[in-house]
């Protein structure tokens, strides 16, 4: 069960599992109720949670917290 936008805490790491994809990102801050300023650790791009869920959740969605 995906963990809920409202318990994403900035500092912590989790794990992005949507439409395939598996991403791990870094919250960096907070910019909006809830929008985040994500580091994705792979390859150090920062996104907005925003962008990453733009087009939906897929039927594979799931985000944890990694530590």
């Amino acid at each position: 069960m995906p963990l809920a936008i409202d318990n994403i805490r900035v500092g912590r790491v989790y794990k992005l599992v949507n439409f395939g994809e598996i991403r791990f990102l870094e919250v960096m801050e907070r910019t909006g109720r809830e929008n985040f300023k994500m580091k994705d650790l792979d390859t150090l791009e920062h996104y907005e949670l925003e962008e990453l869920l733009r087009w939906g959740k897929g039927k594979d969605y799931d985000l944890d917290e990694v530590r």
